[in-house]
Formats: C-alpha cells, structure tokens, sequence
C-alpha cells in the first residue's frame, strides 16, 4: 500500500499558507479547517515550509506578542516530504523517527496533498484488518483436518 491509496480515500486537498500572512491568520485558518498544521507556499506553490499548531503554541509561551508575526517567523523550514508511491511503511517509520505529525506530499515540485500520521495509522489498521478477515475466512472455509 502506498500513499496514494490514503490520498484517493482521504481527498488530496491541503491547506496552505504564504509566509507572509500572519500567525492570527493562520490561527484561523486551524480553526477554520479543524486541522494541526499548514504547508506554507511559495508563489508558484511550492511547499517552503510547515506551521504546526505545536509552533505555535511554544512560540506563545515564549512570547505573547508572537501573534503579530509571521508564518515564515514560526514555520519549520526544513520541511520533510513524501512522494504518492512512497510505501506506508516506511512513511510510519520516517514520521515515528523524525518525531513529526504531517507529512506534506510533493509531485513534480507541487504540493498534491498532506497526510498525517493518523490517516497512515488508520491505513495500516483497515489493511491489516481485512488480512485477518481473509485469514478468518479462509480457515472457516477450510477446518483443518478435513480432507479435500
């Protein structure tokens, strides 16, 4: 299974933001969308950046002027991204061992969606549950011991 497939179910519409609106604006478009985190784009609407509610939030206690600012003062810059073939698996893996949450999904240099680590956990669920399905069936198709 591959990116893709959550991408097909999940739709590929992702949430962005220039780097120039401000961390109130991004606020609201979290809120508005009831999402964790904006891919940030260039004018040709290439991901930049990320801006996490996390960002955010640390920026906050440090700062309470931090609303004034912003998306490019908070966004993470070194924005990690997966590929539509890229195989759940080892998406699970890089989001466990970079310790982040989305996962913006480039093709060609363009944004094409965003999945989180919620939607791959839910992937490899409903996968693994339709195996056990199989294996259920498949053993009550066929008891052992029973001569063919």
């Amino acid at each position: 299974m591959d990116i893709a497939t959550i991408l097909a179910t999940k739709g590929t519409q992702a949430v962005s933001v220039r780097p120039e609106e401000s961390i109130r604006g991004a606020l609201g478009l979290l809120a508005r969308h009831n999402i964790g985190a904006l891919i940030v784009v260039d004018a040709a609407g290439r991901p930049i950046g990320i801006l996490s509610e996390r960002d955010i939030v640390r920026e906050a206690a440090r700062n309470e002027q931090c609303f004034g600012r912003t998306v490019g003062d908070l966004m993470t810059r070194d924005v990690i991204t997966g590929q539509p073939h890229d195989d759940l698996a080892t998406v699970a893996d890089t989001l466990t061992e970079k310790r982040i949450r989305h996962l913006p999904i480039v093709e060609g240099g363009r944004l094409v969606g965003i999945v989180s680590i919620g939607d791959v956990l839910k992937a490899q669920r409903d996968h693994y549950r339709g195996e056990v399905d199989t294996l259920q069936a498949q053993l009550l198709a066929d008891p052992p011991g029973r001569k063919g």
